[in-house]
């Protein structure tokens, strides 16, 4: 694979990812900030939002299979596969351009989320409460049972779109989107279901750097859970794909 196209998956991971949470980041956004149409929507309304979220990245990120999402793109890794999509080898290189676009995505789809709503973000009824909006938290905190319901939730979306291509006529992004909005539904309560290193991480580092009035911290200290976990769901999904049932 030639320069070109490299750069032609790392702009592809990017838009995708970063069409994925400017409308994720933006329905709990709408939901959770104070004095918006959305305001009090509910978990219905964010897990619906996010699963139309992630169809509208997958199409948006096409040109490079849109994985949008590193725990994916290790996952097939994993799965012992040798193009990433067509004509996108698996190498270090490959890799590693997904995983910078994917992070690159999630921040600046997190940013444009934050402009749209930057007048509710500065609401002072806002205050400590926008870091919600950009990345997951534990409902309740135990860094054990966190950690394996992320695996859990990453392992049941990665190795579910490894068995899509199986699946003759299957409905392609509709049926991921459906897929997320089924594992936040069933497996979202405990930690708000990151299912995704990028996801969490972009709009994290936005929310540290962003000027937000009362923002409050960036809870870094569980930042490391929604990224570890998913990886390692998605690692485990894609040796798992070699099982024959």
């Amino acid at each position: 694979m030639d320069t070109t196209s490299l750069w032609t998956v790392f702009f592809s991971e990017v838009l995708g990812t970063g069409i994925l949470l400017l409308l994720g980041v933006g329905v709990v956004a709408n939901v959770a900030l104070p004095r918006t149409y959305g305001n009090g929507g509910g978990w219905i309304v964010i897990i619906f939002g996010w699963g139309l979220a992630v169809f509208a990245g997958v199409y948006a990120g096409a040109s490079s299979g849109a994985h949008i999402n590193p725990a994916v793109t290790l996952g097939l890794l994993a799965s012992g596969t040798d193009e990433y999509a067509p004509g996108v080898d698996v190498s270090v290189a490959s890799t590693l351009v997904y995983v910078a676009g994917q992070l690159v995505g999630a921040f600046l789809g997190a940013v444009v989320a934050f402009l749209a709503y930057r007048a509710h973000y500065n609401d002072p009824d806002a205050a400590g409460t926008q870091l919600g909006t950009f990345s997951t938290g534990p409902a309740i905190k135990s860094t054990a049972d966190n950690l394996v319901t992320e695996i859990i939730g990453t392992f049941v979306l990665v190795y579910i779109i490894l068995r899509f291509g199986d699946t003759p006529g299957q409905l392609g992004p509709l049926a991921v989107a459906l897929l997320v909005v089924g594992i936040g539904a069933s497996l979202g309560g405990p930690t708000g279901y990151a299912i995704n290193p990028a996801r969490d991480l972009g709009p994290r580092i936005a929310h540290a750097v962003l000027p937000i009035r009362g923002k409050g911290d960036s809870n870094w200290g569980y930042s490391w859970v929604p990224v570890v976990g998913p990886i390692i769901g998605g690692v485990i999904a894609g040796l798992f794909s070699h099982v024959s049932i």
